[in-house]
């Protein structure tokens, strides 16, 4: 296995919900990661958000391929998830996208910080400028214990909102890119439309 399918998931909770039944929700997508074929599996509360749209959960999972993540999203645990949990969400938004595989294990160590970074780039774009884009991100991060970067795909049936390029970094400390997004504007900054970025910490009992 030289790559993986990384699969993030925002979620923006309702604001008349009881807090009782949001630590429920995350409790439950937590408990997706005993499916097969998830590989690894955090979800949470988001602890720092730079975005307009307002989200207040992410998941991320990893798979070994296509096919695994498509059993995973048509998994009964999963299904039943979504339909729980479903009428509590305000908004939702997935991104998918193929990566060369991190050194090390594909598990973060517990209590990291993950940060998840999505830009959108403007219409028409060309393939060459993606690819500064994604340079530019992996310069900023590679401090990282561990960083992917990739291209969207749409293997997930949930709206990418229009963002095509994203990464992971699980890193000590929050905040341990603060600049990212700083040096995406000031370099590739004629290139990105919208970038929105979030940071969450791994659950000691992942």
């Amino acid at each position: 296995m030289s790559q993986i399918i990384e699969h993030i998931v925002l979620f923006k909770v309702k604001d008349n919900v009881d807090s009782d039944k949001i630590e429920a929700m995350a409790n439950d997508l937590k408990n997706l990661g005993t499916i097969d074929q998830a590989l690894y599996l955090s979800a949470g509360p988001i602890q720092r958000l730079i975005s307009p749209l307002g989200f207040t959960h992410v998941l991320h999972s990893r798979y070994k391929s296509k096919e695994d993540l498509n059993a995973y999203v048509a998994h009964p645990v999963h299904l039943r998830a979504v339909e729980e949990w479903m009428p509590i969400w305000e908004d939702v938004m997935a991104f998918d996208y193929i990566a060369d595989i991190v050194p090390g294990s594909l598990t973060p160590p517990p209590g990291s910080v993950g940060k998840i970074t999505l830009l959108k780039v403007k219409e028409n774009l060309s393939d060459e400028a993606k690819m500064e884009i994604m340079d530019v991100v992996k310069e900023k991060s590679a401090g990282a214990d561990q960083i992917t970067v990739g291209l969207g795909e749409t293997f997930s049936p949930v709206n990418a909102k229009g963002f095509s390029i994203a990464s992971v970094a699980y890193l000590k400390v929050l905040g341990e890119t603060e600049t990212l997004q700083d040096l995406v504007k000031e370099k590739v900054g004629d290139y990105v439309d919208g970038t929105i970025v979030v940071e969450f910490v791994v659950p000691l009992s992942s």
